[in-house]
C-alpha cells in the first residue's frame, strides 16, 4: 500500500502515461467546423441554410426600408428631398398706399430687387470682375463683397432693396453667381415730409414706427412665394419644378392731414426752433369737432431716406412721445372747472395780491407788480395772472380739482390718438398732494402732460363741452372710420362757451395778441412754464416750455392749433406767431370763412 501510495503520487513536472497529447481519456475532442473545406452533410449547422437565413433577413430589411420610404413615411421623405433641391423666395405684398386728405402720396411701395451672391457659381477667373461689378454698383466695400463671395455657401445677401435701374446695369454683366429676387420698398414721393408722423419700415417690410408701424397689419397685405428647383451647385434647373404663390397687396388708408398745411406748419416750426435757440418744438392742427388731425409735427425732424444720418429722438413725435409742465394754458381748464362746479362766473371778483405763497416758494405774476389788484377771473385770463389761479385753485379745493380738472378732462390718462409710444403723463394721485400741489397746478406747474392730451382736453372747450378723440386715420380700404365713441361729455355747453369766450379776450385784448388772424375770431391762451432741472429740485433760469393754443372760430370752432417750443429763453411771445402763420394757410385750404 506504500508502494501503491507512492506511485500515486508524482513528481512535479512528470507526464501521466495514461494521458495521449496531454489529455485525458475521459475527455472528449470539440468539433471544430471550417465553413470553407468541410463537408456540408457532417456540418453540425448547415452551412447552406445560415446563408439564406441571412439573406432572407436582408430582403426584410430591404423590403421594410423601402416600405418606409414609398407608403409609410413617403411624404415627409418627399419633403425633406424637396427642401435639398427647391429654393423658396419670398413673394413681397406691397404695402398699402398712404395719402392725405386730399389724395396726395404720402407713402407708397414699389418693385425692387435684393441682390446675392452664390459663391459656388463664382469662377476663379470671374472672382474679380464680379468684386468690381458689385463695388461699383451697388456702392459696397470690396472687402465686404470680397468676404462673401469667399464663404462656403450658396446664398449670402451683398444688398436688398436695391432700385430696378442698378440691377438692371448688375444683369446686363450677365456674371455667373450674381443673383436677384424680387422684393418691395417704400417710397416718401414728398421726401421727409410728416416723417415722424408716417413712421418708417425695415427691409422686410415690417413697419417700426409712427403710423406705419400702427396700422402695419392693414398696410402689411400677404407675402407670397416662389419655389425653383437647383442642380446641387445651386444654379436653377431649366425645366425644373417650378410654384408660384402671388403676393395678395396691403390696404391703403387715407389721413386727415393735409400737405399743404404740414409743409407750412414744419417749415415755420423749424424756422422759429432756430430763431429762438429752443432745444426742440411741436405743432398739432385739428378739428376739435371730430378729433381730425390736419397736420402734425415736431423739430428737429429726420429723412426717411437717409436714416444712417437720424437720431433715434428726431424720430419722435413729440406731441405724443415727451411729456412737460404745461404752463398758463391749462388755466383754460382750471377756470372750466371753477365755471361748471363752484358757480363762478368770468366776472366773479378777487382780491389778487402781488405775491401768493406757494409751499415754500412765493409766487408772482409774470408782470411783476408790487401791488394787489382787484380782477375779475377774465381779467386773471387776460393777463394770465399765476396769483390770481392760485386764488381760484384753492376755491376749488383739491378734492375737487384731481376730480374736475385732472379727472374729467383725462390728464394722465390714454387720449385714444392712433399713434404708438404715447406717453400719460407725470400727476400726483390725490393722497400725494403736499403744501405746493394745489396752488402750483393751478398755474400749469408741478405737473406733466403730453401736449396730445392738452389739444384733447381744450377740444372740450372749443367743441361746446365735448372732448373728442385726437386721430390720423381718415379712411381704410374706402371705409370712413368712426371715432365718435370716444366722445365725453366734461362740461356745459355754457360753461364751454363762456371759457372761450375768455379765451378770445386773450388775444384780442391780452397776452396772445400776436396770434390775431385777419378776418377771423380767434381765442387762445399763451403759456410759458419754467423747466424743471433734472436730478434736482427747483428750476432752470431763463430756459421754458413756451407755448400758444388757440382755435378758430370762437362761436363755431373747425381748427384748433397748439405750437410748443421746449427749451428756449423766449416767452409764449415766440409761439403765437406761428400759430398766425399756419392759420393764415390752414383757414382758406380748409374752407373756414371769415367772421370779421
Amino acid at each position: 500500500s506504500d508502494r501503491r501510495a507512492g506511485a500515486d503520487r508524482m513528481a512535479p513536472g512528470a507526464r501521466d502515461p495514461r494521458s495521449r497529447g496531454g489529455r485525458t481519456s475521459g475527455e472528449r475532442r470539440r468539433v471544430q467546423t471550417d465553413w470553407l473545406h468541410s463537408d456540408l452533410a457532417n456540418e453540425p449547422i448547415s452551412r447552406h441554410g445560415f446563408l439564406m437565413a441571412g439573406l432572407g433577413l436582408a430582403g426584410l430589411a430591404i423590403t421594410a426600408r423601402l416600405a418606409d420610404f414609398q407608403l409609410v413615411n413617403a411624404d415627409r421623405y418627399q419633403a425633406e428631398a424637396d427642401a435639398r433641391r427647391l429654393t423658396s423666395q419670398v413673394l413681397y405684398a406691397k404695402r398699402g398706399t398712404i395719402y392725405d386728405r386730399n389724395g396726395t402720396v404720402l407713402a407708397s411701395s414699389v418693385e425692387c430687387k435684393n441682390v446675392y451672391v452664390n459663391p459656388q457659381l463664382i469662377e476663379k477667373k470671374q472672382r474679380k470682375k464680379a468684386i468690381k461689378a458689385l463695388v461699383e454698383v451697388l456702392d459696397v466695400e470690396e472687402d465686404f463683397v470680397s468676404d462673401l463671395i469667399d464663404q462656403d455657401t450658396t446664398f449670402a445677401y451683398v444688398k436688398r432693396q436695391v432700385d430696378e435701374a442698378d440691377a438692371e446695369i448688375l444683369e446686363k454683366k450677365n456674371i455667373t453667381g450674381i443673383e436677384f429676387e424680387p422684393a418691395i420698398k417704400r417710397v416718401y414721393p414728398n421726401g421727409a415730409l410728416a416723417s415722424q408722423v408716417l413712421g418708417i419700415v425695415n427691409v422686410d417690410n415690417v413697419g417700426v414706427s409712427g403710423l406705419e408701424k400702427q396700422y402695419d397689419e392693414i398696410l402689411t397685405g400677404v407675402n407670397g412665394s416662389l419655389a425653383r428647383e437647383r442642380a446641387l451647385d445651386g444654379s436653377f434647373i431649366a425645366g425644373g419644378a417650378y410654384k408660384k404663390v402671388p403676393a395678395q397687396d396691403g390696404m391703403d388708408i387715407v389721413l386727415g392731414l393735409d400737405a399743404n398745411i404740414q409743409r407750412v406748419a414744419e417749415d415755420a416750426l423749424a424756422e422759429v426752433v432756430e430763431r429762438v435757440g429752443a432745444k426742440n418744438g411741436s405743432v398739432m392742427v385739428s378739428d376739435p369737432t371730430t378729433g381730425e388731425i390736419i397736420c402734425c409735427c415736431s423739430y428737429p425732424t429726420f429723412d426717411p431716406t437717409d436714416l444712417a444720418s437720424a437720431s433715434s429722438a428726431d424720430l419722435n413725435l413729440r406731441m405724443v412721445t415727451d411729456v412737460y409742465e404745461p404752463g398758463s394754458v391749462f388755466k383754460s381748464f382750471v377756470a372750466a372747472a371753477a365755471i361748471e362746479h363752484e358757480g363762478m362766473t368770468p366776472d366773479t371778483e378777487f382780491s389778487v395780491p402781488a405775491v401768493v405763497q406757494v409751499g415754500d416758494d412765493q409766487v408772482r405774476d409774470a408782470d411783476k407788480r408790487d401791488y394787489g389788484m382787484t380782477m375779475t377771473l377774465r381779467e386773471m385770463m387776460r393777463r394770465s395772472s399765476n396769483t390770481g389761479f392760485v386764488l381760484v385753485g384753492q376755491q376749488v379745493g383739491a378734492d375737487d380739482f384731481d376730480a374736475h380738472v385732472i379727472g374729467d378732462f383725462g390728464f394722465g390718462a390714454s387720449t385714444g390718438i392712433d399713434f404708438p409710444g404715447e406717453s400719460l403723463g407725470i400727476i400726483k394721485d390725490r393722497d400725494e398732494y403736499d403744501g405746493a400741489t394745489l396752488g402750483s397746478m393751478s398755474f400749469g406747474q408741478a405737473l406733466a402732460v403730453e401736449p396730445v392730451q392738452m389739444v384733447r382736453a381744450m377740444s372740450a372747450i372749443a367743441n361746446k363741452g365735448v372732448m373728442t378723440t385726437p386721430h390720423f386715420l381718415k379712411t381704410r380700404a374706402g371705409q370712413e372710420v368712426d371715432w365718435t365713441d370716444g366722445e365725453t361729455r366734461v362740461v356745459s355747453e355754457e360753461t364751454a362757451r363762456a371759457v372761450a369766450d375768455m379765451m378770445r379776450t386773450v388775444v384780442d385784448e391780452g397776452t396772445g395778441k400776436l396770434a390775431q388772424v385777419v378776418g377771423y375770431e380767434v381765442s387762445g391762451k399763451t403759456g410759458t412754464a419754467e423747466r424743471a432741472a433734472e436730478g434736482q429740485n427747483g428750476y432752470l433760469e431763463d430756459n421754458y416750455m413756451s407755448s400758444f393754443m388757440g382755435f378758430v372760430s370762437t362761436s363755431d370752432p373747425r381748427a384748433m392749433c397748439y405750437i410748443t417750443l421746449d427749451g428756449t429763453a423766449a416767452g409764449s411771445d415766440a409761439a403765437t406767431p406761428v400759430f398766425r402763420t399756419i392759420m393764415e394757410t390752414a383757414l382758406p385750404a380748409l374752407g373756414i370763412k371769415p367772421t370779421r
